[in-house]
């Protein structure tokens, strides 16, 4: 038996391969929204900043916010076939719907790039919250437990970005931290997870 009847993923960083693609791209929205650009000696000081911060640091106006993030997913949509998932994702998942847990995917990327990202193993998924929102993930997360109807208790958000970690505590529900992903582990520790995974394979073997 699973620890948990309900795991709510995250995509990129967490089950895609996606910040190669994002690192390569960023300047070519930066100098398009003029944003600040970021140079290869900024992204490790970058994935320790919360998304705040993040976001000041790149002194992006928060109107713009959404014009960005669409004109990012219509060229991710472009790409999503050339961006990989993460080694070991689809028996971990395969391995997690056989022991009876449900999984829903949350994520700011729109449900046609999810979907394609995820390939055969979309029909593993039960749940899509996907594209923009003006209440945030959180607000996601309470949609994914009442369409289901499994209380917070028996859930875990899993996801490798500090907004991840604080909306699943908005959501009050348990946070697992992946230590591949955009945020360093060291930043997401701070969030106090109940679960650090450290592999793919983790997830299957601790969730």
């Amino acid at each position: 038996m699973s620890r948990y009847k309900l795991a709510i993923f995250d995509l990129d960083g967490t089950l895609s391969d996606s910040l190669p693609w994002f690192r390569r791209v960023v300047n070519s929205f930066a100098d398009k929204h003029r944003f600040r650009r970021i140079e290869d000696g900024d992204v490790e000081m970058l994935r320790g900043k919360s998304s705040r911060e993040i976001i000041a640091w790149l002194e992006v106006p928060i109107w713009r916010m959404p014009l960005i993030a669409a004109d990012m997913r219509r060229l991710k949509g472009r790409d999503i076939d050339v961006i990989p998932l993460f080694a070991g994702v689809g028996p971990m998942l395969q391995d997690l719907s056989q022991r009876g847990v449900v999984m829903a995917m949350v994520s700011s990327d729109s449900e046609n790039n999810v979907r394609r990202a995820l390939g055969d193993h979309a029909a593993l998924i039960s749940q899509f919250a996907c594209g923009a929102s003006m209440f945030g993930k959180a607000a996601k997360f309470r949609a994914v437990l009442k369409r289901t109807d499994i209380a917070a208790d028996d859930a875990i958000a899993i996801g490798d970005e500090v907004r991840d970690g604080e909306a699943a505590a908005q959501a009050g529900i348990d946070f697992g931290a992946v230590s591949w992903g955009y945020a360093r582990p060291e930043a997401l520790r701070r969030l106090s997870p109940v679960l650090v995974f450290d592999s793919v394979a983790d997830i299957s073997r601790l969730v």
